[in-house]
């Protein structure tokens, strides 16, 4: 399985100048590639090949004057950018021709020194090295000073180093580890995910949802305030628009480590998770659009999905036309829609049921009726971490706040 692992970096100024202009660099080369395609499409001429645009737009552009500022850069990183367009232009083909399964995927488009991330990648083509003094040497930016929180599992195969909107540093190592198989148990659970209580498991407990942008919305509307009076293209625009950044990256990392707690507990504690195949999109479109994006549960349903496949436990996803809110989960019996409010309900044949817990129980029987239809209990193969999964975030808050049921800590 391949994991990535983040660390905060710390550039000098000297070093900061020297990565905005490697930023640049494979800006440029990138839009250079998209615009090149584009043109060919628009002329009817054939699809402009990698080896081409590498030659043209890297190989014979340094010789120009007008990109001879390419070669202040690794040619590795330019390379990189390449292979990324590369990479947005087949999954904007297989998405076309439905071998990519979910959303549509839309061409590439050009990118802008205002994004809010800027990102750079060095293989072991680039020979980049992690020093006896614990810094990280980069061509021809340096030594680069990096917080190591824990030791790489192995030798990376790549590092992308990230500047994200808040104006912070990461450097992100590809690593390849083997599968961590944890001790079997015999408890399997289900989860429903809500907004009043983030996750109601199976077993009778309830997670209280922790709500960290609803928490932060004092703050982030006092500054999104002092930004809007703030002169457009002055100085202190800038600085207001790092401050507003800032907070919202601090909601951010407070949840994904709660997330990551939260999930690597139910995966340690349980040998199968069951949890229903929510429509976020569809959600994100109603009222509850911001409580929906607060709560995060395609990020938490991919932790989940991920630490089960590294310590080899089962994970499962439940049709979402299940009705398992509706379902008695003592009799089978199908009842009719009930309105959100309706917390408790009572079934003919006698039993009384809690709304949530009861649809978690219908969804852990769902999911281990599915897998025995497919034959057995069978370990899912190993997917690709989501993304930060190893990461450290030295700015998220140090104490996660106690939930209803379940301890995270």
């Amino acid at each position: 399985m391949q994991l990535r692992y983040n660390y905060r970096a710390y550039p000098t100024p000297g070093q900061q100048i020297e990565l905005a202009r490697a930023f640049g660099c494979a800006r440029v080369v990138f839009n250079d590639g998209l615009r090149l395609r584009r043109q060919a499409r628009e002329a009817g001429e054939k699809y402009v090949s990698d080896g081409e645009l590498s030659r043209r737009l890297i190989t014979e552009a340094k010789a120009t004057p007008e990109r001879a500022w390419l070669g202040e850069v690794s040619a590795v990183v330019l390379q990189q950018a390449l292979a990324d367009l590369n990479t947005a232009y087949r999954n904007f083909f297989a998405s076309v021709t439905g071998k990519r399964k979910g959303r549509k995927v839309a061409l590439p488009r050009f990118r802008s020194r205002k994004d809010n991330r800027q990102a750079i990648r060095f293989t072991k083509n680039a020979r980049f090295k992690v020093l006896d003094n614990s810094r990280l040497r980069l061509p021809k930016i340096g030594d680069l000073a990096v917080r190591w929180s824990r030791t790489l599992p192995s030798d990376p195969s790549s590092v992308t180093i990230i500047k994200d909107a808040a104006g912070r540093y990461f450097a992100s190592f590809v690593v390849q580890t083997k599968d961590e198989p944890l001790p079997e148990t015999d408890s399997e659970v289900g989860i429903d995910l809500g907004l009043t209580h983030f996750a109601v498991l199976s077993d009778g407990t309830k997670v209280t949802a922790p709500k960290f942008l609803r928490r932060a919305a004092r703050k982030l509307k006092r500054l999104q305030q002092d930004l809007s009076r703030k002169q457009k293209g002055s100085a202190n625009r800038k600085k207001a628009v790092v401050k507003v950044a800032r907070a919202h990256a601090r909601v951010v990392d407070t949840r994904r480590d709660w997330q990551h707690k939260l999930s690597t507990t139910i995966i340690r504690e349980n040998q199968a998770v069951y949890v229903e195949d929510l429509c976020v999109t569809g959600l994100s479109r109603t009222r509850l659009a911001k409580s929906v994006h607060d709560a995060g549960w395609a990020s938490f349903t991919a932790m989940l999905e991920c630490k089960a496949a590294r310590y080899g436990r089962t994970f499962a996803r439940v049709d979402r036309f299940f009705p398992s809110t509706r379902m008695c989960s003592d009799c089978g019996r199908i009842n009719n829609k009930m309105a959100l409010n309706v917390r408790s309900w009572d079934c003919p044949c006698g039993s009384h049921h809690d709304r949530d817990v009861n649809a978690a129980i219908n969804v852990r029987a769902a999911g281990q009726a599915d897998l025995n239809a497919r034959g057995a209990h069978v370990r899912p193969a190993s997917v690709p971490a989501a993304h930060r999964e190893a990461g450290t975030h030295p700015d998220a808050a140090r104490s996660t706040r106690s939930v209803e049921g379940i301890s995270v800590l």
